[in-house]
């Protein structure tokens, strides 16, 4: 697979299309938007600027407004259109009809099931997940999910594509929403939030206790690793004593549900689990940045 097609030209779409131009792929990118489309290349460019590397591969990219004008020679199409199914399901109708057999057609969806993207298409053997986490061009995991009616043969050649543009590819066996990263991210989630709602701790102190708790041997040491660091049958008894008194909501818990009723969204509205000024919100987006920004130009020199 050497021609890429990415359909979406926004926060995602344009990130990606960095990644494979950087590692010398052909790149036709598509959006329905001009203005979108138009910014792409400064906003390409400064990634290359931002990891420090050579720009030349901004050389291969091509844009487009119309899907057709992207996918007709190409190898590999990525959906990176908003998260809305009616919208995804559209897209891949007119996709299989626009492009040959042997185009390996991809969704980047971050939660939704392949299967449900693909349900009503006759030819779904060649649609596949390819869910790259934000921002694509500084975070490596990109999970490949298998849908239920994929055609086996592609997950391996998608696999060792991504592989060699510098991703972290890994193979999501059962289409499941949320696939893996997600559903370990929000079981983290659900029960910091309860934690809060239940008056154990603050927020400010749940973060806290991740970042300099457990969260810094995250990093290096998953947690199956780690539990065979620290010996099963310590994780057994651990188990034993503290999964029945997990938080077990099947919804949304109401202190979620309650701040976004009450408009407390987070750092752009200055308040959300946690109160925010402009500079507090600004100093933590730099601080993430940064640490983001670090991790990927050491990969890129090792």
């Amino acid at each position: 697979m050497k021609r890429i097609a990415v359909l979406g030209a926004g926060l995602m779409g344009h990130g990606i299309a960095q990644v494979f131009l950087a590692a010398g792929h052909p790149v036709a990118l598509q959006d329905p938007d001009p203005d979108t489309l138009a910014s792409a290349p400064e906003r390409i460019r400064s990634i290359f600027n931002l990891l420090e590397l050579d720009a030349a591969g901004l050389d291969g990219l091509e844009l487009t407004g119309e899907p057709e004008g992207a996918v007709g020679d190409a190898d590999l199409v990525i959906e990176a259109a908003p998260e809305k199914l009616e919208l995804k399901r559209r897209i891949f109708a007119d996709l299989v009809s626009m492009t040959g057999d042997r185009t390996i057609l991809a969704s980047n969806t971050s939660g939704l099931p392949i299967g449900e993207i693909a349900r009503e298409l006759g030819d779904a053997g060649r649609v596949i997940g390819t869910h790259f986490w934000n921002p694509p061009h500084l975070v490596p995991l990109v999970e490949v999910i298998q849908g239920d009616r994929t055609d086996p043969a592609i997950v391996e050649p998608v696999i060792d594509l991504l592989r060699s543009v510098g991703k972290t590819a890994v193979h999501v066996k059962k289409d499941v929403p949320g696939f893996i990263g997600n559903r370990l991210q929000h079981a983290l989630k659900r029960e910091a939030i309860a934690l809060v709602e239940n008056g154990i701790c603050d927020a400010e102190t749940a973060d806290l206790v991740v970042k300099e708790g457990f969260g810094m041997r995250l990093a290096v040491m998953g947690p199956l690793e780690n539990s065979d660091l620290v010996g099963l049958n310590l994780t057994l008894d651990i188990h034993r004593t503290l999964l029945a008194d997990l938080d077990r909501s099947t919804g949304p818990q109401k202190l979620l549900t309650d701040k976004v009723a009450a408009g407390e969204l987070g750092m752009n509205a200055g308040k959300g689990f946690r109160e925010w000024t402009p500079e507090e919100a600004a100093e933590a987006r730099r601080r993430f940045n940064e640490h983001l920004v670090k991790q990927a130009r050491a990969r890129l020199k090792d």
